[in-house]
């Protein structure tokens, strides 16, 4: 099975392959490297940009207004507050102009905890990025999603942003990426560059098959009736650890998986909460106006007499940082343990 840099990375070449993507860049995205995390690793359309954030998301906002596709990446999101202007001006743009000018581009970035890397490398994006009209926002958890949401956000004719977890880039899944080897073995042999050895290495892609995961539509990874548990890319895996621990005590837990931030499935959170009475929202991202806390907020103005208890966020400590240590990146950012406990708190609380 693929892990999450190969998906995204064999997205990127299906991409440029056939759906017009001429530009891949940013920081290392190109040869030697292919990126930090070897996401663009082999591309023919990937080349290096000096250490520019500003300069990168404007080469991407240029290209984009010639109506050409681009992908360019942030090297680690820690770094794209320098740009929220010119973020700011890309998802205006369409509305701008009257409909005249759209930007057909891609804006990649790893975020949040995970790796322990301290206070540079732990910052997550996603209640940044919920604040920029004109973006949509799309936040893989596994490969698969991580392939299908790469190629929806390619085709779309106005800018995305594609934030991709630090902590899952060499998580496997477990279903296959439409054309992908089932040995794993003989994927890595096709597209990772070896270590050693590599001088005129090239890679030798599979038979990619076009693959989309519609921005906007949620996953249920579990189903359950006593409480909904919505959530997105890394504490996706967290939350269904839970509710498969906390079945066998008849404790049943419905597992969200948004995949999009921004538009985001209402319809489906709607439904579920309507069954359950109860909603836990999860993510890593900081808790002071986090954007579980909208999901809240509109849960309790459209859904107020249907719920059964207080709906609750479970989010990151609202701290300058995250410590290099990995007991005070544990304490700050929710783990599986802390996940339990809300869920168990949740179900406690009698109407």
């Amino acid at each position: 099975m693929a892990s999450v840099a190969q998906a995204i990375r064999m997205a990127l070449h299906y991409g440029e392959k056939n759906l017009g993507v001429k530009d891949i860049f940013g920081q290392d995205v190109g040869a030697p490297l292919g990126g930090v995390f070897t996401a663009t690793q082999g591309l023919k359309t990937a080349w290096n940009t000096p250490l520019d954030e500003r300069g990168i998301i404007s080469v991407a906002m240029g290209i984009a207004m010639t109506g050409d596709r681009c992908v360019a990446e942030i090297q680690f999101a820690d770094y794209i507050f320098n740009t929220m202007d010119l973020l700011k001006i890309a998802g205006n743009t369409l509305w701008c102009t009257n409909g005249q000018t759209s930007l057909p581009m891609v804006v990649m970035t790893p975020v949040g905890a995970g790796i322990f890397g301290s206070v540079y490398h732990s910052h997550s994006f996603d209640a940044w990025a919920s604040r920029l009209p004109g973006w949509k926002i799309v936040m893989p958890s596994n490969p698969l999603d991580a392939y299908g949401l790469m190629l929806a956000a390619i085709k779309d004719p106005n800018p995305v942003l594609y934030l991709k977890s630090k902590a899952l880039m060499r998580h496997k899944g477990e279903e296959l990426i439409p054309g992908e080897p089932s040995d794993e073995k003989i994927l890595k042999s096709m597209i990772d560059k070896p270590v050693q050895n590599s001088v005129g290495w090239r890679p030798r892609w599979p038979d990619l098959e076009e693959y989309t995961v519609p921005i906007g539509v949620g996953k249920i990874t579990r189903k359950g009736e006593h409480i909904t548990v919505v959530t997105y890319s890394r504490m996706v895996s967290l939350c269904v650890e839970a509710a498969d621990k906390l079945a066998p005590e008849g404790i049943s837990v419905e597992v969200i998986d948004l995949r999009s931030i921004y538009p985001y499935d209402w319809s489906m959170i709607k439904n579920s909460v309507e069954k359950t009475g109860r909603v836990l929202f999860v993510n890593e991202d900081t808790e002071v106006t986090n954007f579980g806390e909208h999901l809240s907020y509109r849960i309790t103005q459209e859904l107020f007499y249907q719920l059964q208890a207080r709906p609750r966020v479970l989010a990151s400590k609202n701290l300058p940082g995250i410590g290099l240590s990995p007991n005070l990146e544990r304490n700050s950012v929710p783990q599986y343990n802390d996940i339990e406990m809300v869920i168990r708190e949740i179900v406690a609380e009698v109407p």
